[in-house]
């Protein structure tokens, strides 16, 4: 019998396939989904096509299409190295993630991991790309100076969603079948005591890290936001927001979360100050999605 979870996950994959977009541009940090970095070449974006097993280059300047890359079964999620000079690319069906050369679009030899990978972290030295395992609830991670995979870390059921914080030394990993979030020590690779918060919804998981390091806030298929304390991590009052929040997105002064409630066509700003939830803003119909301009 195949389970929610599963059949969740894979359509996340199809989902975050067709909205995967990476874009390099000169002085940026790299993220994940959408993700921001220097290159050696001309700004690009990367587009990720689920159905076709490829990558499309974009060249920005002229928003020409270049020959498309060929990566492995279902790529999902695209992260690119700090340093602009790789791109990984994790392929849902294969099981593999795809390190391309930006300066050339040339993929390299695809490198194993676990089972249905779902999306990709880069840390901000650019030495270890993590890699969220779904089916496998597990990260595997990267050294991108090898292209070597390390030893995977358990996490919880079903992991989704992965933020680094800003200074490099923790990566946050939300599992949607657990409930949980765990934390990973970057410097030694071990997870920490797992944080629970409300049940996660197992079709999707945002979250976001405040820009000084110290809140992550992750949605909860309660129709909330959980925000966890980094010193401590632990889990703080849960956020009322509005049904089905789907994305954050943190402004770059740190001051305000923004959050979109896909069932409640709304977007819901929190001060993160004081945690507060403000009035919600109306959008358009199944907002699932939202980035801000630096």
């Amino acid at each position: 019998m195949i389970g929610l979870g599963t059949v969740a996950r894979a359509w996340m994959a199809v989902a975050a396939a067709l909205v995967a977009l990476v874009v390099t541009c000169a002085g940026a940090a790299a993220q994940t989904r959408p993700a921001v970095a220097a290159t050696v070449s001309a700004p690009t974006a990367y587009v990720a096509n689920g159905s076709s097993g490829t990558v499309t280059p974009i060249t920005e300047a002229t928003s020409t299409a270049g020959k498309p890359i060929k990566v492995g079964t279902s790529p999902a999620a695209i992260a690119i190295t700090p340093d602009g000079m790789t791109a990984y690319v994790a392929n849902y069906g294969s099981g593999t993630v795809t390190p391309i050369a930006t300066a050339t679009n040339t993929p390299g030899t695809a490198i194993k991991v676990g089972k249905a990978p779902l999306t990709i972290a880069i840390t901000p030295n650019g030495k270890t790309a993590y890699v969220v395992n779904s089916s496998s609830s597990t990260v595997t991670p990267i050294a991108t100076a090898t292209n070597t995979p390390g030893t995977a870390i358990k996490v919880g059921g079903g992991p989704l969603a992965i933020a680094i914080t800003p200074n490099g030394k923790t990566a946050y990993v939300a599992n949607g079948d657990s409930g949980t979030v765990t934390p990973i020590t970057t410097a030694t690779n071990a997870p920490g005591k797992s944080i629970t918060v409300k049940l996660l919804s197992p079709l999707q998981v945002a979250m976001a890290i405040t820009p000084n390091g110290e809140t992550v806030y992750v949605t909860d298929a309660s129709d909330t936001v959980t925000p966890i304390t980094t010193a401590s991590n632990t889990a703080g009052k849960s956020i009322k927001v509005g049904n089905s929040p789907l994305a954050i997105a943190i402004t770059p002064d740190g001051e305000t979360a923004y959050v979109t409630n896909a069932g409640s066509n709304t977007v819901t700003p929190i001060t993160t100050a004081t945690n507060a939830p403000g009035k919600p803003i109306k959008v358009g119909y199944y907002p699932q999605a939202i980035t801000l301009t630096p």
